[in-house]
């Protein structure tokens, strides 16, 4: 039987998927049309521990109890940081920066956005929004979900207008309704920059 031989998608190598090594020609195939939108989704969650700070998106919250981490453990931080990540098919938050870097120990999550969002400038993108959902039963978040957006945009250095957060409780389901920890989604859209 003869094989059939399949053409790769416009804007895709065969097997692999148009990140930056396919662009610049290194992932082993044909390089690829530039790609004009990226989208990525992050996700991150922490257990809650007494004597700890509860930092959300580097913004403190009065809490007896704050999440357990190697940095701050800012869960929304590091879910858009992986969300920005996944836009472009790098490396995750774990193995970018992973807890057996002492110099990491206790940092704030603010910094990864910025590093992870200069990275982002210097392959040729810009960051057209991001939109965030934090689950906690407790505490209530509402109140600072404005001051949350503020930090996240200035850390990204993009209007207050392109980051969507939002706090929702799971009415007791699961370990984050049981108040054992809590969770963090985003998602990240990026644009090619004319050049």
């Amino acid at each position: 039987m003869k094989a059939v031989k399949t053409k790769p998608r416009p804007g895709r190598t065969a097997g692999r998927s148009a990140g930056p090594a396919a662009r610049s020609g290194s992932g082993g195939g044909a390089p690829t049309p530039r790609p004009l939108m990226r989208v990525g989704c992050g996700a991150d969650a922490h257990p809650l521990r007494p004597g700890r700070r509860l930092v959300l998106g580097g913004v403190e919250i009065p809490s007896p109890r704050g999440l357990s981490g190697h940095s701050d453990a800012d869960v929304l931080s590091h879910a858009v940081c992986d969300a920005l990540l996944g836009a472009l098919a790098l490396d995750d938050m774990g193995t970018r920066f992973p807890d057996s870097d002492e110099s990491l120990r206790g940092r704030s999550s603010l910094w990864f956005l910025q590093e992870v969002a200069r990275e982002v400038r210097g392959l040729g993108f810009e960051i057209v929004n991001v939109d965030a959902v934090i689950l906690a039963e407790a505490p209530r978040l509402q109140p600072h979900v404005a001051t949350m957006r503020k930090a996240v945009a200035q850390a990204l250095a993009i209007g207050v207008d392109r980051v969507s957060i939002k706090a929702k409780r799971l009415e007791g389901l699961g370990a984050v309704g049981r108040q054992e920890g809590i969770m963090a989604q985003a998602i990240a859209l990026l644009a090619a920059e004319d050049r």
